[in-house]
């Protein structure tokens, strides 16, 4: 059995995984140690947690994998700056240094951080490299359900692919087509989420999430997709694209957009960060969310026909866009879809791990027809009931501890019905962007007031952002359209006709503020401005404690679902300790915490009322 380590570092989102004889034993992100949003540091803590889970030390890995091919980058970035010449010597000449400083001695730079790790034998490591999207791919294929399998892979860049089509076949995968860069879906997206004021690379689902505020009957919001069709992206019929460069600049630029060729084509300027949002603003979001996904079914419908299977896994960063994952599930070209739950360039980490396992080692793939091998995502450090108590020693925290878990899923069932907020932490912490049940703050569903409240005074962020269900799985056709499971919470789909409330005619006249607050269901807090809500469906076999809470929930209240948010504030990584969501609990209006049979309650605490002692300075995001 080999034993593998995977690492993605130095862009964004360094992260850690291992393997052992195929298996994933472990896998974080590092930002959730170092508390530094999608930090591209060397993953030291996540690679140090990883071997820990496994027991190892790095001298007796078979390998460590890198996730992808530094020289190849390099070789795209010297010739896209050739191709443009002489536009970019600005950027060219910041980019370079740093290239040649330390991405070219990649190999260097990654047994040096291992030395940091623990002391190794430099000469036995067996340090291998793998394409980008070969890694992304790979996350999605081999721990999935299917024999056989299309993979699309959609990002921004890696290497020098922004899109690819590929098939995996029981041990093997195989690049079928590939979209090359500057053609890229991913960074079309990016460059909206730029002009629409958000951030680059941690603002895209943002966009995504004020796409519903469009209004679709609106002339301006199809006059917008006319306009990018005509002027920034001509769309092929098997879903490349290509995107005309003269209005753009990340190629050799430091911005992503020429904002002044933009606002001729758009009719108004960049929206600068923290300014009021319009109407014109939430139709654009609209329309290029249209557009995207119309080139997703595009691509999708090409998997199909040049791969001839009926399953399809998804991976890259447009594989986060859980509207277009929905449409693309409701078009039903294929009869089943898998989405590796972290899409991003974190998940390429195990990718590269499970290519290695499979393709380099030859180890058989183990899958099951009717569970993934991602064990729910539930990839992450847990801790102890000894580690809770140092920590409650530490802060001087007043808690109970309640060692039977039925009464205390009465209690805090009883709690959120009352329209409390929870923070709810619980065994190993989530791989991924989305928190599943164990590092999450979560509320009532029905209480129309609960968006407001969660967004405002526990998340501190912009109040237009939805919020998602975590549903339990056999109820999950009692509430939503959707056919599927959705265990990672990366499908969108309607809420049923039974819940919904009759709105007035002028509803998509309506300014933003006032949409948003409109009741448009008995479970309004996670019904968005359309009627979808983004959905995670609860197992009681990957996560027996959240399905037991939820399910007496709804022997409490007829309702077997609440509101499902991630435990940090606005630019703060997920909590990942104990001290992490106690200090995030003190430090917001939420009004209990549970860590493992520990119930906090917030007037109980030592100067439970100064919650600036307890607040981090975060960079929004």
């Amino acid at each position: 059995m080999k034993k593998i380590l995977g690492l993605s570092a130095f862009y964004h989102d360094s992260a850690a995984a291992i393997l052992i004889g195929g298996e994933i034993i472990a896998a974080a992100q590092e930002e959730r140690f170092t508390r530094q949003k999608h930090t591209p540091d060397f993953p030291i803590h996540s690679i140090r947690y990883c071997l820990e889970e496994a027991g190892l030390s790095i001298d007796e890995l078979d390998a460590v994998v890198f996730y992808d091919k530094p020289l190849l980058k390099f070789e795209r970035l010297l010739e896209t700056y050739y191709a443009f010449a002489p536009k970019g010597l600005v950027s060219f000449l910041k980019a370079i240094p740093v290239w040649l400083d330390e991405k070219m001695f990649l190999k260097k730079l990654i047994k040096d951080g291992l030395q940091e790790v623990g002391v190794y034998d430099k000469k036995k490591l067996n340090l291998l490299f793998s394409e980008h999207h070969l890694s992304h791919a790979a996350s999605a294929y081999f721990p999935s359900k299917f024999q056989k399998a299309a993979v699309l892979t959609i990002d921004g860049v890696g290497e020098w692919s922004t899109a690819s089509i590929g098939l995996g076949e029981g041990n093997n995968f195989q690049m079928l087509k590939e979209l090359e860069f500057p053609h890229s879906v991913g960074l079309l997206y990016s460059a909206f989420t730029y002009f629409l004021g958000f951030t680059v690379n941690s603002g895209e689902y943002k966009l995504m999430g004020l796409a519903p505020y469009g209004n679709p009957d609106d002339p301006q919001t199809s006059e917008f997709e006319k306009k990018i069709k005509e002027n920034l992206v001509d769309i092929k019929e098997d879903g490349s694209i290509w995107l005309d460069q003269k209005f753009f600049n990340y190629a050799t630029g430091l911005r992503m957009v020429k904002d002044e060729s933009w606002k001729n084509i758009f009719g108004f300027k960049r929206r600068e960060p923290e300014e009021q949002l319009e109407q014109y603003h939430c139709n654009l979001a609209l329309a290029i969310q249209r557009v995207t996904e119309e080139i997703v079914i595009k691509m999708a419908l090409t998997a199909k026909k040049i791969c001839d299977t009926d399953y399809l896994c998804l991976a890259g960063g447009v594989a986060l866009n859980c509207v277009a994952n929905g449409k693309l599930l409701q078009k039903g070209i294929f009869k089943d879809i898998y989405i590796q739950p972290a899409a991003g360039d974190a998940g390429g980490a195990l990718g590269a791990a499970l290519a290695v396992s499979h393709m380099y080692f030859g180890e058989e793939r183990v899958y099951k027809k009717d569970s993934d091998q991602m064990k729910g995502s539930y990839l992450g450090p847990e801790y102890s009931e000894k580690e809770i108590q140092l920590m409650n020693r530490k802060v001087k925290a007043v808690c109970e501890n309640y060692s039977d878990f039925h009464s205390l899923t009465q209690f805090v069932a009883s709690k959120i019905a009352e329209g409390k907020v929870i923070g709810w932490f619980q065994g190993r912490m989530e791989f991924g962007p989305r928190a599943l049940g164990n590092r999450s703050i979560i509320g009532d569903a029905r209480n129309p007031e609960m968006q407001k409240k969660l967004n405002l005074k526990i998340k501190y962020r912009e109040g237009f952002r939805p919020f998602a269900p975590s549903v339990l799985a056999e109820k999950c056709g009692e509430y939503f359209d959707l056919n599927e499971d959705s265990p990672y919470m990366l499908i969108v789909a309607p809420v049923l006709e039974k819940r919904r409330k009759l709105l007035p005619e002028n509803y998509h006249q309506m300014d933003l503020w006032e949409k948003l607050y409109r009741e448009r269901s008995d479970i309004q807090s996670v019904t968005h401005l359309d009627f979808s809500a983004r959905i995670q469906t609860v197992h009681k076999e990957t996560n027996s404690r959240y399905w037991r809470l939820i399910a007496e929930f709804e022997r409490q209240t007829g309702f077997g679902l609440v509101v499902n948010t991630s435990f940090n504030v606005r630019g703060e990584p997920v909590v990942c300790t104990p001290f992490d969501a106690y200090r995030c609990f003190m430090s917001t209006e939420m009004d209990y915490l549970v860590i493992g049979d520990f119930v906090y309650i917030k007037n109980q605490q030592p100067d439970w009322g100064n919650r600036e002692k307890w607040m981090v300075e975060f960079k929004p995001d």
